[in-house]
């Protein structure tokens, strides 16, 4: 794969031959404009980061945490923008820029959880187990193709924000550099073998009806196949990736932290091998624990970013090849630090009394929506002796631009149902809460 083409300013849904006229920003400053006044990056600011419904006003949500990516990101990428324009003379002529590259792992990265349903990764979980194991989920499997079965039965976060990024009724329109660089896991839900020793393999990142959107921006983008259904990650990826990493490793220790999950003194000593030389404990004596925390995880990203850009040096052009598929986080000096907040954070955070019950919630919740509204829609549409006043009340509560036509026994209802996924996971965490104790009868409006 070539840097000339992967960084090209194309826009998905534009015209071919189409000619930007915008000079005052550049495409990729476009796309990060485009991303920060979309409804679906606002509904960020009440979904789950770690704490689902937090109180407390310090705690990350999705929101937060996706600009503190797409800061990191930017560093990430306009470092690694400097590099490749002294490695590679061609890229000037294209007009491309450090900042530039910059902008497009900034842009990416702020979109990187817009897919994520309400309660974090427990809604994922709680989706894909509704058409797992649920009887309203389950009778539609009949109806469907194995490879569009296999993407209800696996929701993947990653692949939803795909699907919404490309839309063709209220897509951004991005570029298709800000696309690939999203895009951590280049391939379908279902395939036949799957190459653990590969991290763009580990998931999924697209549904089997944006398969030819994909191949659209690959294509343009000269992006290669590893296998047959498979392709390479655009290099840039890497480094949204590396920004994702660096950010909820350190900011959710220091959320635990804050939240008396994880020791003051505990948190520092897993800190401070990152820091290195930069660690001073006698700077701790003479600020509150809430300063020392900030000033610790500034450092500490800051540290971050510079191991990052190095290893990121090192390797892209095996990444160009294909033949370099890791996480950048796993192989920096400071992996095994990052490894032990890891640990850490899993046994006394994401394990936490707190999380563990409002995700049992969000299971509840989110089961509960599908079941009531799956049903109505399979009674009307492919039980209809069953399709019950009850039911018409139901559907009258999805949105109004609902495919609601067009539907029997003789049609597939794969798009039915992505629509209804579509619904149930932009939800923020407050508003599906909200409506399923309604739906359930336990509230009523105004109440």
């Amino acid at each position: 794969m070539k840097w000339e083409k992967l960084l090209a300013r194309g826009r998905f849904g534009d015209t071919p031959g189409f000619i930007p006229t915008q000079v005052v920003r550049s495409e990729f400053e476009v796309d990060y404009d485009r991303i920060i006044f979309s409804a679906p990056f606002r509904n960020l600011q009440d979904k789950t980061q770690v704490f689902p419904l937090p109180e407390q006003a310090f705690v990350h949500t999705r929101l937060t945490h996706s600009l503190e990516v797409s800061s990191v990101g930017r560093s990430l990428g306009k470092a690694a923008g400097e590099l490749l324009l002294k490695k590679y003379p061609i890229l000037e002529k294209t007009g491309i820029s450090a900042y530039e590259v910059g902008a497009i792992v900034a842009a990416a990265a702020l979109t990187h959880d817009i897919g994520n349903p309400p309660f974090g990764h427990a809604g994922e979980e709680a989706i894909s187990d509704f058409f797992k194991f649920h009887m309203a989920g389950k009778c539609w499997e009949s109806h469907v193709r194995g490879e569009q079965w296999a993407d209800l039965c696996n929701f993947e976060g990653n692949a939803q924000g795909f699907r919404m990024l490309v839309s063709k009724s209220n897509g951004l329109k991005l570029t298709y550099a800000t696309l690939a660089a999203f895009t951590k896991y280049p391939r379908p839900s279902f395939i036949p073998h799957r190459d653990i020793a590969r991290r763009s393999q580990k998931k999924y990142g697209f549904f089997i009806n944006q398969l030819a959107d994909f191949e659209q921006m690959g294509a343009f983008l000269g992006i290669e196949k590893s296998s047959p259904e498979c392709w390479l990650r655009h290099p840039l990826a890497f480094l949204v990736e590396a920004a994702d990493d660096i950010c909820y490793s350190i900011i959710d220790l220091e959320d635990g932290c804050t939240m008396g999950l994880v020791s003051f003194d505990e948190t520092v000593k897993l800190l401070a091998p990152i820091l290195k030389d930069k660690f001073d404990p006698k700077k701790l004596k003479d600020r509150s624990n809430a300063q020392n925390l900030g000033a610790l995880r500034a450092l500490a990203i800051g540290e971050l970013i510079n191991e990052t850009v190095e290893v990121f040096a090192q390797y892209e052009e095996s990444m160009c090849k294909g033949n370099f598929d890791k996480a950048l986080t796993d192989i920096i000096p400071s992996a095994k630090a990052l490894q032990k907040i890891t640990a850490v954070s899993v046994e006394k955070i994401y394990r936490s009394k707190v999380v563990l019950e409002k995700e049992a919630a969000g299971f509840q919740v989110l089961e509960g929506l599908l079941s009531v509204f799956s049903q109505a829609l399979y009674h009307q549409f492919y039980h209809q002796e069953r399709f019950s006043g009850q039911d018409k009340s139901i559907l009258r509560l999805l949105p109004e631009d609902f495919p609601l036509k067009g539907w029997g026994s003789e049609v597939n209802p794969y798009p039915l149902l992505r629509a209804l996924v579509d619904f149930i996971s932009g939800m923020t965490d407050k508003y599906a809460l909200n409506l399923y104790r309604r739906v359930k009868g336990i509230s009523f409006p105004g109440s």
